[in-house]
């Protein structure tokens, strides 16, 4: 069977980048993916399949069952479809026609890739002994998420899998390689807003006033300590402001302050315990400034920690399916990822594929000039499809 799944990846490749180079070409933002929706769902329906769509408002679900024990058990294999607000910058024949938006992040590549194994699975229907479910999640780059939207909206109302697997792109890896981790592989992530209030005035006459950009500025510099001197050094755990905003001109001391930043961790009470350290150092200085500070933290994504047998099934998977000397173990990322959602309720694996382009500077996810080398999507719907199959089949009875 891996060898059939091999050719049929190869048969089907092309097909898969000329569907990748349609999502490329056609990105839509988080809870607006509504064209994206549509045209998974046509190649869902291509291929005899019937999707549901609409399930957590622009997401799609489909369902192929084996022809063997379709209602004994179930795996699921999710793509995520949004893109980013980012203008593109490759030079790509088929860049984005939506203008200030990408597929920056790499959807395009996991959901042609899953549309492709999708393919592959309802051609190998026959030697199935389970069924396989299609998830096509909408508003993974936005809270709260498209997999919470979804579960919410009703996505396992009828079936509920035994397991979850998902891949994300990595620019990191060269192509053709495949990498996991046990255990906690990528952190939760928590959003941070904060109004710093003061009262304005004129910058020659500071003294007749209270500057909240100098309140600020000393909350920025004393929030590092939560990191250096709070956070144990054996818990990752970062902490970044990424936007500070002070409407004055050059000679006129704002009102108040908008700041945003996001905190990162694998350690769930230690998650709570930072927030609460953020809220009194934050509102101390502030005080002890004369001035005030309302801060909002919007609990975002958990933390992604993969299941040990599945991750080892991934792994001994991608070692039958190209070698031992292409895949690795992974250390933890401080990135986040609303899978983790998922993960929570089913036993999951959630790992790597790369995509650098040979002899090619490494660009990062996110960037505007992210390329990713398109031999990477016959490996990805391949082995997606591999996995899912072997999946199943150590439970036939």
């Amino acid at each position: 069977m891996l060898n059939k799944i091999k050719q049929l990846a190869h048969q089907n490749a092309q097909e898969v980048v000329e569907m990748r180079r349609h999502l490329h070409r056609h990105p839509e933002l988080s809870q607006q993916e509504y064209q994206t929706m549509e045209y998974v769902a046509s190649q869902l329906r291509k291929l005899g399949l019937e999707p549901r769509t609409g399930i957590g408002k622009t997401g799609c679900m489909a369902m192929i069952r084996g022809a063997h024990q379709p209602d004994d058990y179930c795996v699921a294999l999710r793509a995520d479809y949004d893109a980013l607000p980012i203008t593109e910058d490759t030079g790509l024949d088929f860049s984005s026609e939506n203008k200030g938006v990408m597929h920056a992040c790499g959807h395009d590549m996991h959901t042609s890739s899953l549309l492709g194994a999708a393919k592959i699975l309802t051609s190998i229907r026959e030697e199935l002994y389970g069924s396989v479910m299609l998830i096509f999640e909408p508003s993974e780059e936005m809270y709260p998420g498209g997999a919470r939207m979804m579960m919410e909206d009703g996505l396992f109302d009828e079936v509920i899998p035994n397991e979850i697997y998902a891949f994300h792109c990595m620019p990191e890896m060269e192509c053709g390689r495949i990498g996991m981790k046990k255990g906690l592989y990528w952190a939760s992530t928590d959003e941070l807003y904060w109004t710093v209030k003061g009262k304005g005035g004129h910058g020659a006459t500071p003294h007749m006033g209270v500057d909240p950009i100098l309140i600020a500025s000393h909350i920025v510099v004393a929030l590092q300590q939560i990191i250096s001197r709070n956070a144990s050094p054996m818990m990752p755990t970062t902490l970044s402001i990424g936007r500070f905003l002070g409407e004055g001109r050059t000679n006129i001391i704002p009102d108040q302050v908008k700041m945003e930043g996001i905190i990162r961790t694998f350690d769930p009470e230690w998650r709570l315990q930072a927030h609460d350290k953020i809220r009194k150092i934050s509102s101390g200085i502030a005080e002890s400034m004369g001035g005030e500070c309302d801060l909002f933290i919007d609990y975002g994504y958990p933390v992604v920690q993969n299941d040990d047998d599945c991750t080892q099934m991934v792994h001994n998977n991608a070692v039958d399916y190209i070698g031992t000397d292409k895949v690795d173990w992974l250390e933890p990322q401080m990135t986040a990822e609303d899978f983790s959602f998922f993960a929570q309720k089913i036993p999951a694996c959630y790992y790597r594929i790369g995509v650098h382009p040979k002899d090619t500077p490494f660009v990062a996810l996110h960037r505007p000039n992210l390329l990713i080398d398109e031999q990477s999507l016959e490996l990805a719907a391949g082995f997606v499809a591999y996995n899912a199959y072997k999946a199943l089949l150590q439970h036939r009875k």
